[in-house]
């Protein structure tokens, strides 16, 4: 189920369309759900901005390079990557989304599979959306 919300119903303060904006948002987070799912690491660095930075839910903090660099390595393979449940929120140029990530697949030999709540940072730079900032949580 995919679920938008907007903080501006409609046209944007700055007359940009929203559900324009929303779109534009899922869009971005579904094409880096794929990229991470392929280890494709040039779609990673078209969509993470350089400073990004993920908080995962043991408090650990990792980089978009330290992502690239695990894909490279084969470190992290996943056989699921899927976003869903997202709600939007714009703020101008800023969108905070909300939802849940689906994730299998193995961390060197070991396998893995969880869901976790997320919340993402996107920010619109030179009229493109990437990623900021992550944090999760595991879900029991």
């Amino acid at each position: 189920m995919l679920l938008l919300t907007s903080t501006a119903g409609g046209a944007s303060a700055s007359g940009r369309d929203a559900s324009g904006d929303e779109a534009a948002v899922i869009q971005v987070i579904h094409d880096a759900c794929k990229a991470y799912l392929e280890a494709d690491t040039k779609r990673m660095a078209e969509v993470v901005a350089e400073d990004f930075t993920l908080t995962d839910a043991d408090g650990v903090v990792t980089t978009r390079a330290d992502d690239i660099e695990n894909a490279k390595k084969g470190t992290i393979r996943y056989e699921v990557f899927e976003n869903y449940d997202m709600k939007v929120r714009l703020y101008g140029d800023s969108a905070v989304v909300l939802g849940r990530t689906r994730v299998k697949g193995k961390a060197g030999d070991t396998p893995f599979a969880a869901v976790f709540q997320f919340t993402d940072t996107l920010v619109r730079r030179g009229g493109k959306w990437w990623f900021a900032a992550s944090h999760i949580s595991r879900l029991p």
